[in-house]
């Protein structure tokens, strides 16, 4: 079995008799290489500010200079590429992803959880991953496979060793949830029911987050709110304690923790306890907005998440009003305005993947300017993931992750789907 997977992984998920028969050579991905690149564009966006009229240098894998075209010289022989009337800017930070999931209007959750086997669902993820970059993500936190184990971790390294187009990938394999917390639900108790995530409870979440990381997680991904039983009002699910010692435990390790949290009391606890990032936050109140703000706590909202999962219910945008989308732009509103640092994080997976700018849409449509939404996704991420020395903005001695849209999307951020050029860590992925 773990040599079906590597094939499959290694061909990029063709047939296993072509695999055999007609190559026994490892595809490597369609990308090229140079060792100088001097790239130039109306516009630079640096993670930051726009600039008009900039150039970026590329030696090998990192960006050696950048401003005025004047003021660069490029090395003798250097690819020399002007998009015209387009802007350069960093590449893209998805920061809430699921590889391993696809929208649940095609399947229910349930159902590619327990009916769909680990190494068929790694085999989909390598095509979503391939699609992200295509869109112009560089850079991907997964915060969670869903019951995959820890194939997220096989994915980044093979995507890091070339066998796999994709972004560059933080990974959190399996999560934690409190015993009884989390699905699949409602299955005859004499079965069992393989979880989507890994039950921990009082000091045994010490050796749970060791394991985890001991498997090669990147992150360390909690639950602190869910429901048990039939009813769907999600409540608290670990101890300010048992989130502590977590938190304790990721950071020993040098891992941060992050928590899933829609409750006020879910994430007053989380914060408290040492968390780094707030997924969701469905219901945040001024007082947990401002306790994020004081603790330095990054929030991703998960804006296109809400809105897709309401559209499978039924409902339809600009048709009347949803009860969680009206929450979410609540919380959102709340969380601009006390200061908190916000993120860009759909929570892809929920929709389809190489989509992920309807986050970045939706976050404009709520209330954010573009320009902001740009640093959101690019150099906010970058500081709330540390790692602010190695891309998310476009600077001397950062890797060379760079993309070109066609327009301005300072000025109207759905321009980031019009993506023509994909760069990371020097190697160009897409060139429209």
């Amino acid at each position: 079995m773990r040599l079906l997977v590597s094939i499959l992984l290694l061909t990029g998920g063709l047939p296993l008799l072509s695999a055999i028969t007609v190559s026994r050579k490892v595809p490597q991905p369609a990308v090229t290489a140079a060792d100088a690149y001097l790239l130039l564009a109306a516009r630079v966006f640096d993670g930051e500010e726009m600039h008009p009229n900039w150039a970026v240098l590329v030696e090998q894998e990192k960006i050696t200079a950048v401003g005025p075209v004047s003021g660069i010289k490029a090395p003798k022989g250097a690819t020399r590429i002007d998009f015209g009337d387009a802007t350069l800017m960093p590449g893209l930070i998805e920061g809430h992803g699921h590889l391993f999931l696809y929208p649940y209007n095609i399947r229910s959750w349930d159902d590619q959880v327990l009916k769909e086997t680990d190494a068929f669902r790694t085999i989909r993820a390598v095509q979503h991953a391939k699609a992200t970059l295509q869109a112009g993500f560089t850079t991907l936190r997964d915060l969670g496979t869903e019951g995959a184990g820890y194939a997220d971790v096989a994915l980044r390294d093979a995507i890091s060793q070339g066998l796999a187009e994709g972004p560059r990938l933080l990974v959190a394999g399996r999560a934690i949830v409190a015993t009884g917390a989390y699905g699949p639900k409602g299955y005859d108790d004499d079965s069992h029911i393989m979880l989507g995530a890994e039950e921990a409870d009082g000091n045994n979440v010490i050796k749970v987050v060791r394991g985890q990381m001991g498997h090669g997680t990147d992150v360390v991904k909690v639950y602190a709110d869910y429901f048990w039983g039939p009813q769907k009002e999600d409540l608290p699910t670990f101890s300010e304690e048992e989130l502590r010692l977590m938190a304790v435990t990721a950071k020993s390790g040098g891992r941060p923790l992050v928590a899933h949290a829609g409750t006020n009391e879910g994430m007053r606890r989380a914060v408290e306890a040492g968390v780094e990032t707030i997924e969701h936050g469905d219901e945040m109140d001024e007082t947990t907005a401002a306790l994020l703000k004081a603790h330095g706590v990054y929030y991703f909202p998960t804006l296109a998440a809400t809105e897709a999962v309401a559209q499978y219910r039924g409902w339809r945008k600009g048709a009347g009003e949803n009860v969680a989308v009206n929450g979410k732009k609540k919380s959102f509103a709340i969380a601009r305005k006390a200061g908190v640092r916000i993120g860009m994080g759909g929570d892809v997976g929920v929709y389809g993947h190489g989509t992920n700018v309807i986050e970045m849409e939706l976050m404009a449509e709520y209330g954010m300017a573009p320009l902001e939404v740009l640093k959101a996704a690019t150099s906010v991420n970058a500081d709330a993931f540390h790692l602010e020395k190695l891309c998310g903005r476009i600077k001397p001695g950062l890797m060379a992750d760079l993309i070109v849209v066609k327009g301005d999307p300072s000025k109207q951020v759905s321009d980031c789907r019009r993506v023509s050029f994909v760069m990371k860590g020097g190697i160009v992925f897409r060139k429209d």
